[in-house]
């Protein structure tokens, strides 16, 4: 299998687009640790391991807490699991008007789906450039091309990975080292099964495709941009989102 041994860190993996990335690169061969806040979501991920018969584990890790990141990284230091692979994926929304928007939304969403990516990426890159191999990839959305009412927090955070992929990855070419965003549109998850009928429904007649996405529509190109396939793709933002945007 492509992704032999490789080892793969998913942050959010828990379920989701998270979920649906980890088992993908599972199923390729890659050892996979996937990340979760909470114990059950670590019994979430094992269990989609076991099910499949793939090697990994699952991790507690807050990405918006410095010192869990830390204590990540000495955990995998201590096993003797150097990544390979990184997907960003972990992240929040806490919507709501700008002018209503409090203080500790605003701060929330920015450390959790922004700046996670410096501290994660902090992590893994030493090793990455030590082996002169590697992958990142960050899940952006479609949010920071059009924008989205009540989302300014999201959207400035998801706008800013798409800047922070093309510096890094600009930074780490010349040691074969790949950074790519993906940028899901509407997918069929927990957060989108939420909405009205009447609102799925408007969203999806905006569709060229005219469907939503499921989350291994997104798992197939996080897994393609973590691939050998990819080797001469870097700095890029691949949208998948049934044609909704087309920059």
């Amino acid at each position: 299998m492509e992704l032999s041994g490789e080892v793969a860190v998913v942050s959010g993996a828990s379920r989701g687009i998270g979920r649906a990335v980890l088992c993908d690169l599972a199923d390729r061969g890659a050892l996979v640790i996937g990340t979760a806040t909470t114990q059950s979501g670590i019994e979430s991920i094992e269990c989609a391991l076991r099910e499949r018969k793939a090697r990994g584990m699952g991790l507690t890790l807050d990405v918006s807490s410095p010192s869990s990141i830390s204590e990540f990284f000495r955990r995998l230091e201590e096993s003797g699991k150097t990544p390979s692979i990184l997907v960003n994926n972990a992240g929040i929304t806490r919507d709501n008007l700008f002018v209503r928007m409090k203080e500790e939304e605003w701060v929330s969403v920015i450390e959790t789906n922004l700046s996670s990516l410096y501290r994660m990426c902090r992590g893994c890159v030493r090793a990455m450039l030590k082996a002169r191999a590697g992958r990142i990839v960050n899940v952006s959305s479609i949010s920071a091309g059009l924008g989205n009412p009540g989302q300014s927090n999201y959207a400035a955070a998801k706008a800013g990975i798409e800047g922070f992929t093309r510096s890094l990855a600009r930074e780490l070419a010349g040691r074969n080292i790949t950074v790519n965003a993906v940028a899901p549109g509407f997918i069929d998850t927990d957060m989108t099964r939420a909405m009205t009928l009447e609102r799925r429904a408007d969203l999806v007649a905006q569709i060229p495709l005219g469907r939503m996405g499921d989350a291994e529509d997104v798992a197939a190109a996080v897994t393609f941009l973590a691939s050998p396939r990819a080797a001469y793709i870097t700095g890029q933002t691949v949208h998948v989102n049934g044609g909704l945007l087309m920059p």
